[in-house]
């Protein structure tokens, strides 16, 4: 049994912790609001400028020499997967969840006999895939020192992914991320953005319909590019509402179960001190009565 002495030691030390656990919670609520708008207002602009590469592949009379970014090279053999993770921990199961979407994806690839190749964006995706995928990542990248989620940091590993494909290095790229549903709910995703997908370009209405100039093939030139890095910002801005969103939650729980601990501690703290109450006042009488 615990002395005195400890458990009045360790119910200072849950104090001390349920403090930062409650002061993480309301700067995750702060960050939450700012970080849930941009995601929600990256929305309507990834999901647009899909729409116009789709009517303007639409409109491509030479499908075979149209670009490969949006056609891809033919092939299925090798995959490129881009696991967008956050560089902090203390979320709950934000980065979890991603890890075991991506996985599953990783095992198909791995099943059926083709070449897998992972870039992890976030030093927390890299730590837990590093242990059965280490021989897969070719490349690994930590935005740790940047303050806020910007384009620019997007942009850089867009570059990559295309610099990769213009050497034929793969042939399907696929992002995984959380995209930000509430404070409680995430819903990981898996998107492939090379060769683009009919599936992820739905929902072009009628007013969607334009006339070009220049031609097709000259837009969608300047155009993909921009998108692979628009579709990366995009993502990047939904784990970030969702990274805050988990953490909020996770240290909400955490302070509450603190307080539960607190409380059966000194509970258990009151009852040993009675109990050595007791036994010091037994001890007294018993020496008085043997007088």
């Amino acid at each position: 049994m615990a002395s005195l002495d400890d458990l009045k030691k360790r119910i200072v030390s849950v104090k001390s912790t349920q403090k930062i656990t409650k002061a993480m919670k309301m700067v995750a609520a702060a960050k939450l609001k700012r970080a849930q708008e941009n995601a929600e207002k990256g929305r309507p602009y990834s999901e647009k400028m899909n729409n116009i590469i789709l009517n303007l592949s639409s409109g491509i009379s030479d499908k075979e020499n149209s670009p490969k970014l949006l056609s891809g090279t033919g092939e299925d053999k090798v995959h490129l997967c881009i696991v967008l993770t956050s560089d902090r921990g203390l979320c709950g199961g934000f980065n979890t969840n991603i890890i075991k979407k991506a996985k599953v994806y990783f095992e198909n690839i791995k099943k059926e006999g083709k070449v897998l190749k992972i870039i992890t964006v976030g030093s927390k995706g890299y730590d837990q895939l590093k242990r059965v995928f280490n021989e897969n990542i070719i490349e690994k990248i930590s935005f740790k020192d940047s303050k806020n989620i910007n384009y620019f940091d997007a942009e850089k590993v867009g570059k990559i992914i295309i610099n990769s494909f213009e050497k034929k290095e793969f042939d399907v790229c696929t992002i995984f991320y959380n995209k930000f549903k509430n404070v409680i709910t995430q819903i990981p995703q898996a998107q492939q953005i090379i060769p683009l997908k009919a599936s992820e370009v739905e929902g072009n209405s009628p007013e969607d319909n334009y006339e070009f100039e220049p031609d097709e093939d000259e837009i969608l030139s300047n155009l993909l590019p921009k998108n692979i890095s628009t579709q990366i910002f995009k993502a990047m801005l939904e784990n970030s509402a969702s990274e805050q969103g988990s953490r909020m939650s996770a240290m909400d729980n955490a302070t509450r179960n603190a307080g539960e601990m607190v409380d059966k501690l000194t509970i258990e703290y009151n009852r040993s001190r009675q109990a050595a109450i007791t036994k010091e006042l037994i001890e007294i009488i018993s020496g008085a009565e043997s007088l």
